[in-house]
C-alpha cells in the first residue's frame, strides 16, 4: 500500500513545509540564534602570548651528577578513601648547565626540550622561604634624623 502511493520513498517530512516549530527540538527563532552567534571567520590572534608550560618548584636532593639535579617536588593530594591530604612526593631529574645547586636548594623547574632519556626540566634558583631578606637601611633624608652611627645623638643636651 505504502509503495504504490510512492509516499514511503519521499521523507515524511520537509523542515520548510512541516507545520510544527518544534521540529528537531529547536525553534525557528532558537536557529537564527545559533547561525547568528558564530562569526564567519576566526578571530585575529592576539598579541599576548599564552604559555602553559608546567612549573614545579623543589629541593634539590643529589647534586653528583655532572650537569644534573635530582629534585624532590612534594605536593598535596586527597586520600582516595579518607579525604584528608597527604603529601606526595616525587623526584626530577633537571638539567644544571654551570653545576651551580648543591643539596638543599630550592629550584624551580620549567619544563623544556627533552634534554636526554630522564631529563625534561631545566633547574632555576628560588630564594627559599626561610631565607632572610636582605634589609636594605633607609636614608637619614627620609627621616630626617641623624644617624646614631655619625656620632650625633638626636637628643639634644
Amino acid at each position: 500500500m505504502l509503495l504504490s502511493s510512492g509516499s514511503f520513498l519521499k521523507a515524511p517530512y520537509s523542515l520548510t513545509t512541516h507545520p510544527s516549530n518544534f521540529l528537531n527540538g529547536s525553534t525557528p527563532l532558537l536557529r537564527k540564534l545559533h547561525m547568528s552567534s558564530f562569526p564567519s571567520s576566526p578571530p585575529a590572534p592576539s598579541s599576548l602570548s599564552i604559555q602553559a608550560m608546567k612549573k614545579l618548584q623543589g629541593k634539590v636532593v643529589c647534586a653528583t651528577n655532572d650537569k644534573t639535579v635530582a629534585v624532590e617536588v612534594i605536593r598535596l593530594a586527597p586520600h582516595p578513601k579518607y579525604k584528608r591530604r597527604v603529601r606526595k612526593k616525587k623526584k626530577y631529574q633537571a638539567h644544571d648547565p654551570d653545576n651551580q645547586f648543591k643539596v638543599g636548594d630550592f629550584v624551580q623547574l620549567e619544563q623544556s626540550r627533552p634534554i636526554s632519556k630522564t631529563k625534561t626540566f631545566i633547574a632555576i634558583p628560588v630564594l627559599s622561604r626561610n631565607a632572610p631578606k636582605p634589609e636594605e637601611p633607609l636614608p637619614s633624608s627620609i627621616l630626617n634624623l641623624p644617624l646614631q652611627s655619625q656620632g650625633k645623638s638626636p637628643i639634644p643636651e
